[in-house]
């Protein structure tokens, strides 16, 4: 995992094309023929660095979804989850990295991996409408926009900057949950925010405890 680490940090600052297994291997303390045997290529790194935050996101997905809270509270905890996956944890800044070069049978299994998320993800927003917590939409369409607007920030967030991956967690979930609330009441329950907020970590940290699925 250390190594992933490591890998993630330097896809992060160097952008995948420009980083080298002599670097990764030199962020990971490593020397580059130490490295060579764990991974044969960065591309391998790539896709272990995406299958490791794919499994994060499935298992806690399904843990969501299994708890017992309402729907805005469960979709604000799936989104404040990812958006930790792909900013705060190193390795999943390169969970969305666009590259040709991982193996086609290695890009066959993540897709399959990013199916079985997507339609997770729209199965919870598709309950929220049955429940009529949410408005009346598509649940894909619904899906694909959130999940697009997550997915980008990995593209401009600085970790220098002003706004921690929490701060962005609770403002996208605000605009994004807000969106789909089905009354007037339960937008001003997402505005409002702090009670929402405080349950959905609390929820996060319930589900976490749970313990991870066997996939």
């Amino acid at each position: 995992m250390e190594i992933l680490r490591a890998a993630g940090r330097e896809f992060r600052t160097r952008g995948f094309a420009h980083t080298g297994m002599r670097e990764i291997a030199a962020a990971a303390d490593l020397s580059p023929a130490n490295l060579y045997n764990y991974f044969r290529g960065k591309d391998e790194i790539l896709f272990f660095c995406q299958d490791s935050a794919l499994d994060r996101l499935i298992a806690s997905l399904e843990r969501t979804r299994r708890a017992k809270a309402g729907a805005a509270e469960k979709l604000r905890a799936v989104i404040a989850f990812h958006l930790h996956c792909v900013l705060d944890e190193v390795e999943g800044s390169a969970a969305h990295l666009l590259t040709n070069s991982i193996p086609s049978h290695l890009q066959k299994r993540l897709l399959i991996k990013r199916d079985r998320y997507e339609e997770g993800f729209r199965h919870l927003i598709a309950a929220g409408i049955r429940a009529g917590a949410f408005v009346s939409t598509d649940p894909a369409l619904a899906t694909r926009a959130i999940l697009g607007a997550l997915n980008s920030t990995v593209l401009w967030f600085n970790p220098q900057g002003p706004l921690s991956p929490d701060a962005i967690a609770e403002n996208f979930a605000n605009y994004l949950v807000r969106g789909l609330c089905s009354s007037r009441a339960s937008a001003r329950e997402v505005h409002r925010g702090r009670s929402l907020d405080r349950s959905a970590t609390s929820l996060n940290k319930r589900v976490a405890n749970t313990g991870d699925p066997q996939w």
